[in-house]
């Protein structure tokens, strides 16, 4: 709960900065050409899916979607046996950035988001501090997966 509580915080808190630092598409320049804080509103889903579509009760649909999705997440954490401390600290993160997330697109209509990277001409999705920690959970939920950082239980 530390885990979460902690990257809620530090989520909100970096998201508040940004809303009273910059204006909507504002972008200030931290390595020329790599990364840049840049403002910008997701009121789509995941990587902007749904972005550029409006319908009616649109902040409804995802927001609920986005509650159920935590819901799934919440209830697949209780079940983590507390001996499976990397998929356990994955799943932290995961549902740390759902909360944060979820948060925005409840309270604002929108996710927002400000971390801006490219490299060689190539533009990555904005993101935010949740959607780096969601990114994380899930890699070391796979690293989990295919057995890495669990001790095995017959050493040779």
């Amino acid at each position: 709960m530390i885990i979460v509580v902690c990257i809620v915080v530090a989520d909100q808190i970096t998201k508040a900065v940004v809303r009273g630092a910059l204006e909507l598409h504002e972008s200030i320049p931290v390595i020329r050409d790599v990364l840049a804080l840049t403002r910008v509103h997701n009121t789509g889903a995941a990587f902007g899916m749904f972005n550029s579509m409006e319908f009616p009760g649109k902040t409804a649909v995802l927001t609920a979607v986005a509650t159920v999705a935590l819901a799934g997440v919440a209830w697949y954490a209780a079940s983590v046996p507390a001996s499976d401390r990397l998929a356990r600290f994955g799943v932290a993160t995961i549902l740390a950035g759902a909360i944060g997330n979820l948060i925005d697109r409840a309270t604002a209509g929108y996710v927002l988001d400000f971390v801006d990277a490219s490299w060689n001409g190539w533009h990555f999705w904005a993101f935010n501090v949740a959607d780096a920690a969601i990114t994380i959970g899930v890699i070391l939920m796979i690293f989990d997966l295919v057995g890495l950082g669990r001790r095995a239980s017959n050493p040779v």
